[in-house]
């Protein structure tokens, strides 16, 4: 009996527990993304009016990686909205503006408000590990490297993925918004994207320099050092010219001419010097970059030193000039309509340097637990992380405690679905998957003796939704397998669910103990 007919005689199209991961499960997405939340959501996902840090524990399988989504599927409704009535209020239309109002009022209804929110994704640790193993230390030990990984490491990754992903948006050829930035926020702008913008879809100069075009960033002064040198050279070259042409060649032979146009070229010279010094220091310091010291020099010569002079730069091997960039890139955001920010942090199991080892997560992960760092103002982190994380936590000493002050970050402990929860994962996604009117349901997958109360109190040793979609699958392929098309059962009787539940139910406690591999 084909798994295919099974489901297509109660009208679903598809196998609607095929898919294990958020990240690709079509059902979730078309569905379940904005329907069936964790019990802990509002704690979780917090409010987009005032982004604040909440710390998630979950075993594989859990939901993490949806929650994620769903955040993200929120927040996208949260800026639309605030778009929308954003967009009404500056036509001063009173016919789209009271439309604009309703959609604003219903939107706060919902945790929106009048302001957007700049969603970052730190979710894709490879890169910024690699290029910090690569330069701290390439030849040693991972574990040696990675216990030197600091806040302010993190800082850099964040405002690389932020910056980068700002001047996509900015430099996007069919953005038609104008961008309103005073000098001083353009300058800003122009600093974080020469130290942060790491985007490999074009060069670097090409995306510094339209980016300055932008916003505005034009100043000649910058130049005006190398203008001079180069008219003192046209000069002369002009004077050589003269001279040729008249016979009068004699004073080229003295050294004044050449020393005066040397000298001309001096305080070029002296800025590219300047400009190369802090290129290297830069460098040096932020161990999770890209940028190459002859490009961060070429952006940092077109800056002129008036700009550049007290203006905190991660030219240090420490997190407060880390933190004033942070505030300057807030800055920018609020002048572009983002009242908050947030960074949602997830996958960090899957980075091959760490390669799920519970330590090398510690060592990572750990700087960040920082209580000044996660209650920046207007800053909000979601932290998706394993559960193999929090037994650490529960072993630290006071010193972390008072540091990180887990009390006050929204803590969900262990990310748990009881067997009610679960019973209405599956049920939803069954009606999500049918076509017909009424919709199948979970329950008629079932025999009669099969009652609700039952399947929950199966459903519950499941735990994760992960395992919810394993059983299920192997139930309906081994419910399937057991019957012939000529003599088709279109019911999972009471028995093949109990021995299916039991064989899983073991294999489970198998995988849980180490004894197979994950």
């Amino acid at each position: 009996m084909k798994i295919q007919d099974f489901l297509e005689h109660h009208g679903i199209v598809g196998n609607p527990f095929a898919e294990e991961d958020a990240q690709n499960d079509s059902v979730f997405k078309r569905t379940c993304l904005e329907t069936t939340f964790h019990p802990s959501w509002d704690k979780i996902f917090g409010d987009p009016d005032d982004p604040s840090t909440s710390i998630v524990f979950g075993e594989k399988g859990s939901g993490k990686t949806a929650l994620k989504l769903q955040m993200v599927r929120q927040f996208d409704r949260h800026n639309n909205s605030c778009s929308r009535a954003g967009s009404a209020r500056e036509h001063d239309d009173p016919a789209r503006s009271g439309s604009a109002l309703g959609n604003d009022g219903a939107a706060r209804a919902n945790g929106s408000g009048g302001e957007k929110v700049f969603v970052v994704l730190y979710d894709d640790f490879n890169p910024f590990l690699d290029r910090f193993v690569s330069r701290v230390g390439p030849n040693r030990a991972v574990e040696k490297v990675l216990s030197q990984w600091k806040l302010w490491d993190h800082i850099d990754a964040i405002l690389s993925l932020a910056v980068t992903q700002l001047v996509s948006q900015l430099i996007d050829p069919e953005r038609n918004e104008p961008v309103r930035l005073t000098p001083p926020q353009a300058r800003d702008l122009a600093i974080l994207a020469a130290c942060y913008d790491q985007s490999m879809a074009e060069t670097f100069p090409d995306r510094f320099a339209r980016l300055r075009r932008r916003v505005g960033y034009h100043r000649l002064i910058a130049v005006a050092p190398f203008l001079l040198g180069l008219s003192a050279t046209a000069a002369l070259a002009a004077a050589i010219g003269f001279g040729a042409w008249n016979g009068s060649l004699s004073w080229a032979g003295s050294w004044w001419p050449w020393l005066l146009v040397a000298a001309a070229w001096g305080p070029w010279l002296l800025k590219r010097a300047r400009s190369l010094w802090t290129a290297t220091r830069i460098v040096r310091s932020m161990r999770t970059g890209n940028r190459t010291v002859g490009q961060l020099t070429r952006a940092i010569a077109r800056m002129p030193e008036v700009d550049l002079a007290g203006q905190p730069l991660p030219a240090m091997a420490r997190s407060d000039d880390r933190y004033e960039l942070l505030a300057k890139l807030q800055g920018v955001l609020k002048a572009l309509g983002y009242g908050g920010m947030v960074v949602i942090v997830d996958r960090l199991d899957e980075p091959h340097l760490i390669n799920g080892s519970a330590e090398r997560m510690r060592q990572v992960i750990w700087p960040i637990f920082d209580n000044k760092f996660l209650k920046s103002p207007g800053l909000g982190f979601k932290l998706l992380l394993p559960i193999e994380l929090y037994r650490f936590i529960e072993r630290e000493d006071e010193q972390f405690n008072q540091r990180a002050r887990l009390d006050k970050q929204n803590l969900v402990p262990s990310l748990e679905w009881s067997g009610e929860t679960l019973y209405d994962i599956a049920s939803t996604r069954v009606k999500a998957a049918s076509v017909g009117s009424p919709p199948a349901t979970l329950a008629e997958l079932f025999a009669p003796e099969i009652d609700q109360r039952r399947l929950i109190d199966g459903l519950r040793s499941l735990r994760v939704p992960r395992q919810l979609f394993k059983f299920l699958y192997r139930l309906l392929v081994a419910h399937c397998h057991s019957h012939t098309n000529e003599q088709p059962v279109y019911r999972i009787p009471l028995e093949r669910f109990d021995t299916v539940l039991a064989v899983f139910r073991r294999d489970q406690d198998a995988f849980d103990r180490g004894l197979a591999p994950r």
